[in-house]
């Protein structure tokens, strides 16, 4: 995959992905500024939901986003859409 950021160095991507088999989730989660990769972190967690999978992951790559100096704007690529609808319910 290529990723290509928006013109404002400020801006950090964050791409993850899950998958579980045998009760075992694989969380991955790349984080790239200025078009180079940051981080890429990878997680194993026994008997959780694919959704709670895919938070943790999206979790982790804004806090490793966040704590970078002069990050303004956050963008998350996901696939799951259910861990997205999660984020925005109340």
């Amino acid at each position: 995959m290529t990723l290509h950021s928006p013109s404002s160095p400020h801006t950090a991507i964050i791409v993850t992905d899950t998958s579980i088999k045998n009760d075992i989730a694989t969380l991955v989660s790349h984080v790239h500024i200025c078009d180079h990769p940051l981080i890429k972190m990878v997680h194993h967690a026994a008997f959780v939901t694919s959704t709670e999978a895919e938070l943790f992951a999206i979790r982790c790559g804004i806090n490793q986003a966040y704590s970078k100096e002069n990050v303004s704007k956050i963008i998350v690529v996901t696939d799951s859409i259910h861990a997205a609808k999660k984020i925005f319910d109340d």
